[in-house]
């Protein structure tokens, strides 16, 4: 029986990396100050949902989940993972916790496959590790992505290694389940069944599962909430229904576009000859809506990966995004 769908919890949480000396190519021996690579994040991870994880290269998405995961641990504040049980969370510190480590599966885009035995080795070294592992799963997984489980990873290309570790996750089956960039290399038909493969086994197999991704037009359609971290911070967490809401987009004639912005914060705009688009924060009021059809304005929804694009684009100070 799969355990309990696990929801997490981070509070004033802060992660450093120390100074470190590298050598640089002319034989220099330099030394890179400390790096924040979290700033103060105050978090909670809904148990049972599929959650985006979404920044730029650098926000502090690896680090996070790697807390999760107990590969990290934090210079301050506090994580907890844990179930919730007849509506009460038990929240435990992962951190050298065998019963929370072992309910806990983070697939990174390597895999962390044991590169001198076959994968075979590497499935039955996780099948020990995780108490809800389907071997019957696994097995229908590598068929379908079409991975030989008697080679070793070093043979495999890129986008099979990576399909071994999607192989893994799902597997495993964990109340807490991590996919860090894990479809790197795979191709576009193996990436769309990954996703689907996703969605059936989370479907009859309820766990919380989070999903960091840069091509999220392709997997917005999973997730129910989204977390976008900016620069080691939270810069939103909420469901996908509320993110969808926070911007829209008004096309039209320059003259008329901006008549209808009226102070609203401009999260984008762009020009074509005599034609304006602007991505607006917040969602359009019924008023609105009336304006815009009325000067021959188009008032448009905007996908995840554009709300995401601007909303870590747009200058610190909202006053210099207005018009």
């Amino acid at each position: 029986m799969t355990p309990a769908p696990f929801g997490a919890r981070l509070d004033d949480v802060v992660v450093r990396f120390g100074t470190r000396r590298r050598m640089t190519s002319d034989g220099t021996l330099v030394k890179d100050d400390d790096a924040t690579a979290l700033d103060g994040v105050d978090l909670q991870i809904r148990p049972g949902t599929i959650t985006g994880v979404l920044g730029r290269n650098g926000a502090g998405k690896s680090t996070l989940l790697s807390l999760l995961a107990a590969f990290t641990r934090p210079t301050g504040g506090e994580v907890r993972v844990g179930p919730d049980s007849d509506g009460q969370q038990a929240w435990e510190d992962p951190w050298e916790n065998p019963w929370v480590t072992s309910n806990v599966q983070l697939v990174r885009e390597s895999g962390d496959l044991q590169d001198e035995e076959k994968v075979s080795e590497s499935l039955k070294y996780y099948a020990d590790l995780r108490p809800a592992w389907d071997s019957d799963l696994a097995g229908r997984l590598l068929d379908l992505f079409e991975v030989n489980p008697r080679k070793k990873p070093a043979a495999l290309s890129r986008g099979k290694r990576s399909a071994v570790g999607a192989t893994i996750g799902l597997a495993s089956r964990a109340p807490l389940t991590i996919f860090d960039e894990v479809y790197l290399g795979m191709d576009a038909p193996t990436r769309y069944a990954f996703y689907d493969e996703i969605l059936a086994d989370y479907a009859e197999h309820p766990r919380t599962i989070l999903l960091s991704s840069h091509l999220v037009e392709e997997v917005e359609r999973l997730f129910e909430d989204v977390i976008v971290l900016h620069r080691g911070r939270v810069l939103l967490a909420e469901t996908a229904e509320e993110m969808q809401g926070r911007g829209f987009s008004l096309t039209g004639p320059a003259t008329a576009v901006d008549d209808l912005v009226d102070g609203r914060r401009v999260l984008h705009r762009q020009r074509l000859g005599g034609t304006v688009q602007v991505t607006l924060e917040g969602a359009p009021g019924d008023g609105e809506r009336e304006s815009a059809r009325a000067a021959g304005v188009e008032l448009g929804t905007l996908p995840l990966q554009d709300l995401f694009v601007r909303l870590t684009q747009v200058d610190a100070d909202p006053e210099r995004s207005r018009r």
